[in-house]
């Protein structure tokens, strides 16, 4: 291989850096430097970049699929008829905000508790967010059935946190300001001060509904939001529970049994219902309407929403170009549709067959990594290895298609294409519940840059999208594979031993398949690992904000495991493949390269509000500490030979060194 075949990293790594001192940093300042954020993002990133492209990838199958004669009922004409509605401004802007009537008027029509319970079921299977979500997953106590699972919500700010911090004041005081001028321009409130106090009372209520919901750390927690509860339970707990779930169409045998995150919410949010009147719930419920659908109306209040939810929260400063967002509204109502021709376009096989040979070494690596631990008891070892080898890579794409047949797309209907698939998405997740679990099934489209991990079917999933550069590609040294992907793959794997994950079998049930003292030992490395995130402050922020170390804990383990374990696959790469010697080029050692591949994934530039937004609601820790987690990798150590006094140097008893 020669040089000229390296990806352009190479040629962008900043000398006067040393990796030694900031990975991070030695791989991407000079990216960073020499980019701008597009006008239209809060951050931009390797990620980003591909998003882009299948974003542009995206555009040209929806585009054609609108300039073809298609026939009515066909998926052209469902692809091209939705992007249609979207983009035909000139009809939006005349019907402005007449298509909100029909549903605020059933709101104005809500005459008792049970008519508002009523309501918040039927805007729920049509998409409009309630006091409480309600969705069907797999029962993490009975992996082979579905159950409607019952959360918080409720609120238009991100999370309980913005409602009561100090350090979120300023952003309370624009929402109120965003929530009066929303209520003018869609003419619930005649005047400015009308809109004031409307805006007002929402904001005190949503006050009481965050006062009561877990902050996001509690929100981790597997076991303690798996509480299996009782039709009549609920009940009690939330009289008109049976009316808000039968409006969203789930029948009286389908909510027989269900899952509620949060028990003490459930109750909070009841005795609000009757302690607050009922026409300020038909406020909050009036704001719930047109938060959820403003997006799809005139420029005015599309302008008035992106300035508080974009502007202010993000930073971004201007709103994505129509065609991006009309492209993402239709991967929302048709994505898998789209998807199966994305994968025909763009997905290549051979890309497949290399992807299954990096996932069996991985597998491998973290065989013999678990094999080899000292700290973990030969019991627990054995259960551990027993869940590794019960995974399910799914990799490019599904290998059946959902049907959208029922879907009926009206190009002058945009509202109600949205409302129409949004129950008709309802309809089949709540159809799960009357059969066997679909272990075929993809919660992401192939057309997504990202990757997953589903504990109750114990896979990982990776659409074709991010099966790119700098993540992989099948013509490039396999250093850099390993370091990106490959990571991306032990990362994934990771969170089935994460602090949660790893409360999971193999079978996908929650169960504890540990030993009391092999947990303590977990535990006490989780917490070491919890700590030393808990000092870092990202570069991006002025101030002292720190990361969150029990939010982003999962994560972590999940990165820390990833880059070593794939770094385990990589080296089992060159044993078998290369003779046990991989190339110097540019200078680099196959190792090194290996770590340069990693940080290179993690290249990424936000503005300061998207970084401090992002430290109090991401789980992922900001991207310089997922490169920088090699810290506590000895390989790293070896490949780049740190030594005492280095930026990244850790004592060799302070590096964590969990799997």
């Amino acid at each position: 291989m020669t040089t000229t075949d390296q990806p352009p990293i190479v040629s962008e790594l900043d000398p006067s850096t040393r990796p030694q001192d900031d990975l991070f940093g030695h791989v991407n300042n000079a990216w960073i430097s020499t980019t701008s954020i597009p006008e239209d993002r809060s951050t931009y990133g390797s990620f980003d970049i591909l998003r882009d492209q299948a974003e542009i990838d995206v555009r040209q199958i929806i585009e054609e699929a609108a300039k073809a004669d298609a026939q009515a009922g066909s998926e052209e004409q469902k692809i091209g008829d939705a992007f249609a509605s979207f983009m035909d401004t000139e009809a939006i802007e005349a019907a402005g905000v007449q298509p909100l009537e029909p549903l605020l008027e059933r709101v104005r029509a809500v005459g008792n508790r049970t008519d508002l319970m009523l309501l918040m079921g039927e805007f729920g299977r049509e998409g409009i967010g309630g006091l409480l979500a309600a969705g069907v997953w797999i029962d993490r106590g009975n992996p082979k059935r579905y159950l409607v699972h019952i959360g918080q919500s409720g609120l238009g700010l991100p999370d309980e946190s913005y409602y009561r911090l100090d350090e979120h004041a300023e952003i309370r005081a624009a929402y109120v300001g965003h929530l009066a001028r929303m209520m003018v321009l869609t003419e619930v409130a005649p005047t400015e001060s009308h809109g004031t106090a409307i805006a007002e009372q929402v904001m005190a209520l949503e006050t009481q509904i965050a006062a009561a919901h877990w902050d996001r750390t509690a929100m981790r927690d597997t076991v303690k939001t798996y509480n299996l509860t009782t039709a009549e339970a609920l009940e009690k707990a939330l009289p008109g529970a049976g009316t808000w779930l039968g409006a969203m169409g789930v029948t009286e045998a389908g909510r027989a049994e269900v899952v509620v995150g949060q028990p003490d919410v459930v109750a909070a949010m009841s005795e609000l219902l009757d302690s607050e009147p009922l026409e300020e719930w038909k406020t909050w419920l009036t704001w719930r309407v047109i938060r959820g659908m403003s997006r799809l109306l005139n420029e005015d209040l599309v302008e008035e929403s992106f300035d508080f939810y974009g502007r202010t929260l993000t930073g971004a400063p201007e709103l994505r170009p129509r065609w991006k967002r009309g492209v993402a509204l239709v991967e929302s109502l048709l994505g898998e549709l789209v998807g199966r021709l994305y994968v025909e376009r763009h997905y290549p096989e051979r890309s497949q067959e290399q992807m299954a040979v990096l996932i069996d070494h991985l597998i491998a690596a973290y065989d013999e990594r678990i094999t080899g631990l000292e700290w973990m008891a030969e019991e627990t070892r054995a259960r551990a290895i027993e869940k590794l080898r019960a995974f399910t890579p799914k990799v490019g794409k599904p290998v059946k298609w959902k049907d959208y047949s029922a879907l009926q797309i009206d190009p002058k209907d945009l509202l109600g294409n949205v409302r129409r698939a949004n129950a008709i998405e309802s309809d089949r997740e709540l159809a799960k519940l009357d059969g066997p679990v679909d272990r075929d099934e993809w919660f992401m489209t192939p057309q997504t840059v990202n990757a997953y991990y589903n504990p109750t079917m114990n896979e990982i999933v990776f659409p074709a999208a991010i099966l790119q550069p700098p993540f992989f590609d099948p013509d490039r040294d396999p250093a850099y594979n390993y370091g990106g992907i490959g990571a991306v793959i032990g990362h994934e794997i990771g969170h089935g031993f994460d602090d949660q994950g790893s409360k999971y079998a193999g079978d996908g049930s929650l169960s504890n398949w540990w030993t009391d003292e092999d947990r303590e030992r977990f535990d006490a490395k989780v917490q070491a690992l919890i700590e030393q995130y808990d000092d870092y402050s990202p570069r991006e922020v002025s101030g002292d904000q720190t990361v969150n170390g029990a939010l982003t804990v999962g994560e972590n383990i999940g990165d820390l495991g990833g880059v070593a374990v794939a770094f385990h696959a990589y080296r089992l790469f060159v044993e078998q493949e290369l003779g046990g010697e991989a190339p110097v080029i540019d200078g680099l050692t196959g190792d090194q390269r290996f770590f340069i591949g990693w940080s290179a994934v993690w290249r990424v530039v936000s503005r300061e509000q998207e970084a401090l937004r992002r430290l109090t609601v991401d789980p992922h820790s900001p991207p310089e500490f997922r490169a920088n987690v090699v810290r506590n990798v000895d390989a790293f150590h070896q490949a780049f030979e740190t030594s005492e006094g280095d930026g990244l140097w850790l004592d060799p008893a302070d590096r964590v060194d969990i799997w």
